[in-house]
């Protein structure tokens, strides 16, 4: 028996076949091969179109159908990780009314400040875990206030996961985890926030049918499954937003387990058993994949917007045409600390660790007399293990303290400079695995159709490949107290 993950990211879509057997990825693709555009049609905007995540899902599925691994009849559920917290508008026929306004966008900022500020700093943390802060609940009143004649027609939102289940079964549902990551659930209470949908002036009718997120969310329709070579009626049985799927993906399920990811964005997410918040918001509190009113599982995340966009940023800055792992063999070459070559990674919008304030990124120290394109590219990944310690310390403060991190062996935890980096610098061992997030999709489908017999046995295969412990933390500490005291020039200047 086979499953089907679908993780809808930024740069591309990745799907995976997990045979449900041995738990083992039979095939994967993603589509396109090079990342797909956001959108700016204003400083600090960030948008992509559904439609084009719809396409390119389709095309995934036909790549990987393409390797021939397996029989697409065999394929029993679908699961969908999603990129978090975009907005998705459609009308009473399902049609998408614009653009969706994405995680990274930061036109809402002032105006989830003006709510924090309005329903009460103590409301907001004790029941939303959250300030409203960039989520989807401020970047609806956006839409709300400056585009009236988009609002008026919204029959349902949706988050970007939410979308393509529509797609794929014509219904439209959404979640707890879900509607939490848009700050739109009430945690004292277990129920839709009043306080957000009165001060915005929201109806609750825009609010999808909530199920569980191991559930069935639609069957695949007739014509889909024609059009994909599926079986038709299978269920879509799971669907997470990327990080707390990433989490499940890699087994942290528990109170006192963290993940790690570093793809376009950067992330550290642990969980939970408390409702825990962040006095000034900087990390975030949100319901997990398998929190319930009466077992709650919070996923504290802590995100840098600006990782992996920047190292392809510095990629085609510098011109060069090798790999990443030509360069990050070259960069290896180099010392820490660049050679006094420092970078802050805060180009990709408003940073939540840094109370939502837009710094952009910076490079300081250059010197034409040493400094080199590969000392600049090694720079630019110690400046992003940096900024995972200036977040992981925010966690810390707020009592979650990991023994290990884990992740998946992909994205920047490929590099060596990143990964020692990381390690050395956050004094924190990091355990890799041989997992992604359409892997954790597909597994997630197995736990929501039944297929496996708890969220356990779903992960009863699942080995790491690779435990790294620290070394150099003395030398590590001393450049991140450097690069952080540059931080501070930076945000004191603002």
């Amino acid at each position: 028996m086979l499953l089907l993950g679908i993780d809808v990211g930024t740069s591309s879509i990745k799907v995976s076949v997990v045979d449900a057997a041995s738990q083992q990825c039979v095939a994967s693709a993603q589509y396109p091969e090079s990342e797909a555009d956001i959108l700016a049609p204003q400083s600090g905007w960030a948008e992509q179109s559904p439609a084009s995540w719809w396409q390119y899902t389709k095309q995934a599925i036909a790549k990987v159908h393409a390797s021939q691994k397996y029989n697409p009849q065999d394929i029993a559920a679908i699961g969908i990780a999603y990129q978090m917290h975009g907005l998705v508008v459609v009308d009473k026929e399902q049609q998408v009314l614009r653009n969706s306004i994405i995680w990274c966008d930061s036109r809402a900022v002032e105006i989830g400040n003006k709510a924090f500020a309005a329903i009460g700093e103590k409301q907001c943390l004790s029941c939303l875990l959250n300030s409203p802060g960039n989520f989807t609940a401020s970047k609806l009143a956006w839409v709300k206030e400056n585009e009236p004649a988009v609002f008026e027609k919204i029959d349902k939102i949706m988050l970007p996961g939410d979308f393509i289940a529509m797609q794929l079964t014509g219904e439209i549902t959404t979640s707890i985890s879900a509607l939490s990551e848009g700050v739109f659930w009430d945690f004292a209470k277990d129920q839709l926030s009043e306080e957000v949908f009165n001060y915005f002036g929201f109806s609750k009718a825009v609010i999808p049918d909530i199920k569980p997120v191991f559930s069935s969310h639609g069957h695949v329709s007739d014509a889909i499954a024609a059009e994909l070579s599926l079986k038709a009626g299978i269920p879509v049985a799971y669907k997470a937003g990327d990080q707390p799927n990433n989490a499940l993906s890699l087994n942290v399920l528990n109170p006192g387990e963290v993940a790690a990811t570093a793809g376009t964005s950067g992330v550290i997410y642990g969980v939970t058993d408390t409702l825990l918040h962040d006095r000034l918001s900087r990390v975030n509190s949100f319901a997990h994949v398998n929190y319930a009113p009466q077992d709650k599982r919070v996923g504290v995340l802590l995100c840098i917007n600006g990782t992996g966009i920047q190292n392809k940023w510095i990629k085609s800055l510098t011109g060069s045409a090798k790999s990443y792992a030509g360069l990050n063999q070259e960069a290896a070459a180099i010392a820490p600390g660049s050679d006094g070559l420092f970078v802050l990674p805060f180009g990709n919008g408003a940073e939540r660790m840094l109370n939502n304030v837009t710094t952009n990124a910076h490079i300081q120290g250059i010197d034409f007399n040493k400094h080199t394109a590969t000392h600049l590219y090694r720079a630019g990944q110690e400046g992003i293990a940096f900024a995972f310690r200036y977040g992981l310390d925010i966690m810390r403060e707020n009592g979650m303290r990991p023994s290990v991190i884990r992740a998946g062996k992909a994205n920047m935890f490929l590099s060596d400079i990143f990964l020692q980096s990381f390690v050395n610098v956050t004094n924190t061992p990091v355990e890799l695995y041989n997992n992604d997030g359409s892997v954790g999709a597909a597994l997630g489908a197995g736990i929501g159709a039944g297929i496996f017999a708890s969220q356990q046995e779903a992960f009863a295969q699942l080995k790491p490949l690779q435990l790294v412990t620290p070394s150099k933390t003395d030398l590590y500490n001393e450049l991140y107290q450097q690069w952080k005291e540059l931080l501070i020039q930076q945000l004191t200047n603002l």
